[in-house]
C-alpha cells in the first residue's frame, strides 16, 4: 500500500500535547478496552497516531499510518462520510458518537465511532481523536437472538393452530367433515336468542339420505363411506361462513340458514337436491348415485319455540320422504287466532 507523505501544513504533535490528548481520550478508552484509537489532524485530516488494532483493520502498520489521508486508504465514498462526521464533531463543544458500516477487503465491518476534538490554543492546532468500537459481533448476535425469537413465536403459533385444529376435529364427524349433533343444536340456541332479540328470522333444514342408498345396491359401508364423503363436500360448498352444517345423526343431516327466510331456504335446499342428483361419486370404478328428501322450517314464521321448530322441520321431511324422496317440502306455516 502506498501512503503519501505527510503534507507540510500537518502541524507535528509534540510529547506533551499527545500526552494530554490521550490523557483525555483514555477515560472514554479505558470504559471501552481494547477499542481502537485513532488521532487526525483536524486542519487536514491526516492521520498523526494510530492504534495497531485500527492499523490491522486496514492492513497496514501504526508508523505506515502516520501521515496518511482517508482516501489512501478507503474508497472515495466511505472517506468523505468519515470527513463529514469529523467536520461535524468540530462543530460542536460535546463528543460526537456515530455508526459506520461498510465493507472492506472483502470483509463487513460496524463500528460504532465516538470522536472528540482536543484543542491546543497555544499552538493553534486541533486535533480529532476517534474511539473505535466493533459492534459487529454484537449485532450478529442480536439478528441471532431476534431470529430465535421469531422462530419460537412461528413454534408457538403452529402449535397453536394445532390445537385448535384438534379441538376442532373432535367436533366434526370423520367421514362427511362436517360438525357433530352438539355443534348444531348449540348454533340453534344461539341463533333462536338472536332472532327473538333483533326479529330476524331464520331456517332450519333436514336432510336425510334415500332409502336407494349404495349399499342397498351391493357396494356395501365403503361406498356409503363415500356418499357421507360426497354430502360433506356439497354442504360446505353450498353454505356460508355465518350457517351451520353438520351430521345431525347416521342418515340426517342438519342445516341451519341464519337470516334466511322460508322461502329463501327453500331455493336454495332445491339447487342442492339438484346436485346430489347429479352428483358423480366413484366407488371401486363404478359410479354411485344418491337422492335426498329435505325439510325446511323457518323460525318465526313456522313456529315461535326452538322444540317446536324442530318438530315441525321433522314433518316436513317426514312428508317428504312419504311423497317418494329427492325433493323439498316446507313445513306448515301456523296463523295464530286473532
Amino acid at each position: 500500500m502506498s501512503i503519501l507523505p505527510a503534507a507540510s501544513q500537518t502541524i507535528p504533535i509534540s510529547g506533551d500535547v499527545l500526552t494530554r490528548m490521550l490523557g483525555r481520550a483514555m477515560s472514554v478508552v479505558v470504559a471501552h478496552a481494547g477499542q481502537l484509537l485513532m488521532v487526525k489532524d483536524a486542519l487536514s485530516g491526516r492521520w498523526v497516531h494510530a492504534s495497531a488494532g485500527i492499523a490491522a483493520l486496514v492492513r497496514s502498520t501504526p508508523a505506515l499510518l502516520e501521515g496518511a489521508v482517508d482516501a489512501d486508504l478507503f474508497d472515495g465514498a466511505l472517506a468523505a462520510t468519515f470527513r463529514a462526521a469529523e467536520h461535524t464533531a468540530l462543530s460542536q463543544t460535546e463528543p460526537l458518537h456515530s455508526e459506520h458500516s461498510f465493507e472492506l477487503h472483502g470483509q463487513r465491518h460496524e463500528f460504532s465511532v465516538l470522536r472528540l476534538v482536543v484543542r491546543d490554543s497555544a499552538a493553534g492546532a486541533s486535533w480529532i481523536v476517534s474511539v473505535w468500537t466493533d459492534v459487529g459481533p454484537e449485532h450478529k448476535r442480536q439478528a441471532q437472538m431476534q431470529a430465535a425469537l421469531t422462530q419460537i413465536e412461528q413454534q408457538q403459533q403452529a402449535n397453536d393452530a394445532l390445537r385448535r385444529e384438534i379441538a376442532d376435529q373432535a367436533l366434526r364427524d370423520p367421514a362427511s367433515g362436517l360438525y357433530r349433533r352438539a355443534h348444531f343444536e348449540d348454533q340453534l340456541r344461539r341463533e333462536v336468542d338472536l332472532s327473538t332479540r333483533e326479529h330476524r328470522e331464520f331456517a332450519v333444514v333436514f336432510i336425510e339420505l334415500d332409502p336407494e342408498t349404495p349399499e342397498a345396491s351391493g357396494h356395501g359401508e365403503a361406498g356409503r363411506q363415500r356418499v357421507l364423503e360426497a354430502m360433506g363436500r356439497l354442504l360446505r360448498s353450498g353454505t356460508r361462513a355465518m350457517d351451520a352444517s353438520c351430521r345431525y345423526d347416521d342418515r340426517r343431516f342438519a342445516v341451519l340458514l341464519s337470516g334466511v327466510g322460508l322461502a329463501t331456504a327453500h331455493a336454495r335446499m332445491e339447487g342442492l337436491r339438484r346436485k346430489c342428483a347429479s352428483q358423480i361419486v366413484v366407488h371401486s370404478g363404478q359410479e354411485l348415485s344418491f337422492t335426498v328428501a329435505v325439510g325446511v322450517a323457518s323460525f318465526p314464521h313456522t313456529t315461535q319455540s326452538q322444540d317446536e321448530l324442530l318438530a315441525c322441520c321433522e314433518s316436513a321431511l317426514r312428508e317428504a320422504q312419504r311423497r317418494g324422496g329427492n325433493q323439498v317440502t316446507l313445513a306448515a306455516i301456523r296463523f295464530a287466532a286473532s
